[in-house]
């Protein structure tokens, strides 16, 4: 596969999850601020910027105006109309790579989410929030349904599963660095934020013990929106990818994911809360990081000579 397919892909998948992980957060949370609590609307207006990983960017923003540059926006980077925007881009580079549904369905959320009526209008963010919504399960079971799942479906996981093994733990971290200031409702929208309330019940009752969230966001194995799923599915995605790639070349990429997988499949929580949450989040993510860059390096900006050999 031609490495600008294979970076467009990668990037198309990419930018779609940013655009879900935002939609997300701001709809299990946005509504919650309503409701009253011993943490103050500032406060957890701060704590929804910071699991989004952009808490620098949003001092001194009020709700209502951070709300409309996190969906709206287009000159705000991680806004969510600016990540399907990145998307489509890339799609369209890569237009015969994909199928015709996936396209459909992107173009048909990228006009939507372009053309939602500004503040001085009737604007709803909310109902904004639930199209990308909606539009994220039709473009994700299109994309399982019909394309063929050969390298280039493998690197559309990769990509998706890369943005969500990053974002995962910033959003873990931004709850548990301030634990002893939440409440039961902080810690149901930091559920519902991951779709996992209901999954969570089902293993540990109605309990809304931080312990428990945290191991079950961070090691199930079995639940989509966990570190260790979307860890062992990227995981995956480079093994096929390898398996038709040179093995001198993917060895220290694969040693990479290797460490990043064996950090997260044989971890216990009692060690990780002992050792330090923060300090282990931050290590998932700077893990991540490296085997982006290995990804980049292997893949995408090979050296010349690489490419000779292959």
């Amino acid at each position: 596969m031609l490495s600008r397919v294979a970076d467009s892909l990668y990037w198309m998948s990419r930018y779609f999850e940013r655009a879900d992980h935002c939609a997300r957060v701001l709809e299990a949370n946005y509504n919650l601020m309503l409701n009253p609590s011993k943490t103050s609307t500032e406060e957890r207006w701060q704590r929804i910027m910071a699991s989004l990983g952009i808490a620098a960017t949003a001092e001194g923003v009020d709700p209502q105006t951070a709300m409309i540059q996190l969906t709206t926006d287009p000159g705000h980077a991680s806004s969510i109309v600016s990540c399907i925007a990145g998307c489509r881009e890339n799609a369209g580079q890569v237009r015969e790579q994909i199928s015709s549904e996936m396209w459909e369905r992107l173009n048909r959320l990228y006009h939507h989410v372009t053309q939602a009526n500004r503040p001085e209008g009737d604007f709803d963010p909310l109902r904004l929030v639930a199209a990308v919504r909606e539009g994220s399960y039709e473009f994700q079971g299109a994309t399982a349904a019909t394309m063929s799942h050969g390298e280039g479906w493998h690197f559309i996981q990769l990509g998706k599963y890369m943005e969500r093994s990053c974002a995962l733990p910033v959003l873990l971290d931004a709850y548990f660095s301030t634990a002893s200031q939440a409440d039961d409702l902080d810690w149901v929208g930091l559920l519902a934020s991951c779709t996992a309330f209901e999954s969570y019940c089902k293993v540990y009752t109605a309990d809304l013990k931080p312990e428990c969230m945290a191991e079950f966001l961070l090691l199930n194995p079995e639940f989509p929106y966990s570190v260790r799923y979307a860890v062992d599915r990227m995981s995956a995605a480079i093994a096929s990818i390898s398996n038709s790639s040179l093995k001198h070349a993917t060895g220290p990429l694969e040693r990479i994911a290797g460490r990043l997988r064996a950090s997260v499949a044989y971890a216990q929580i009692t060690d990780i809360m002992a050792g330090g949450l923060h300090r282990y989040l931050d290590n998932v993510v700077e893990q991540c990081k490296s085997l982006h860059a290995a990804v980049h390096s292997v893949y995408i900006d090979y050296p010349i000579q690489s490419a000779l050999e292959a």
